[in-house]
């Protein structure tokens, strides 16, 4: 690495505790690392949205882009934070997660609108604001740009998938889809 390099790879460090996963990609170009990992700073740590729901938005991009390494390092954090486990297997398994608190449920809502229609309707993006005010729904939003961005990468560079994990999505294998074979057995 240039200097430049080794500086961004300290503060990486020095924040995060070690240079892992996406920055080992991103420092590749020390101006897109460092921008990077302001934005995610930011949206992991310093955004409007409550912690849990910073760790949901996490989730929820990392399986709309299937990102394992993602998911895999922040599961637990969302649980510790507060999101139901039979929430986050319902997510894993592309189902429809349920929330007893309604602004976690209208966050959720609006977050799965966004990410799998690209579009809100009216009535979640009322629910939402109503919730979290235009200063969350814009955080909500860069938070889920910032985690796509950051799925995108991870399988793009194949990142590491922790090995000794078990694979989060039941049909993800690798860096892959898994289908049905003609007898119905994933394989």
């Amino acid at each position: 690495m240039d200097q430049r390099q080794q500086e961004l790879a300290a503060r990486i460090a020095g924040r995060r505790g070690a240079v892992r996963g996406p920055f080992r990609v991103w420092l590749h170009s020390a101006e897109m690392c460092e921008r990077a990992e302001s934005l995610g700073a930011f949206a992991r740590f310093d955004c409007s949205l409550p912690k849990h729901l910073r760790e949901l938005s996490l989730l929820m991009a990392a399986r709309n882009w299937d990102a394992q390494y993602s998911w895999n390092a922040h599961v637990h954090q969302a649980i510790e934070a507060g999101i139901p486990e039979v929430a986050v297997k319902a997510i894993a398994e592309k189902r429809e997660a349920v929330f007893e608190d309604p602004a976690d449920q209208a966050f959720y809502r609006f977050c799965r609108e966004i990410l799998e229609e690209h579009f809100v309707c009216d009535e979640t993006f009322a629910a939402a604001l109503e919730h979290f005010g235009a200063k969350g729904l814009v955080d909500t939003i860069g938070a889920l740009g910032n985690f796509t961005m950051l799925g995108m990468c991870l399988n793009t560079f194949q990142v590491d998938l922790q090995a000794d994990r078990e694979p989060p999505f039941p049909d993800i294998r690798g860096y892959g889809r898994v289908t049905p074979d003609t007898d119905g057995a994933r394989r």
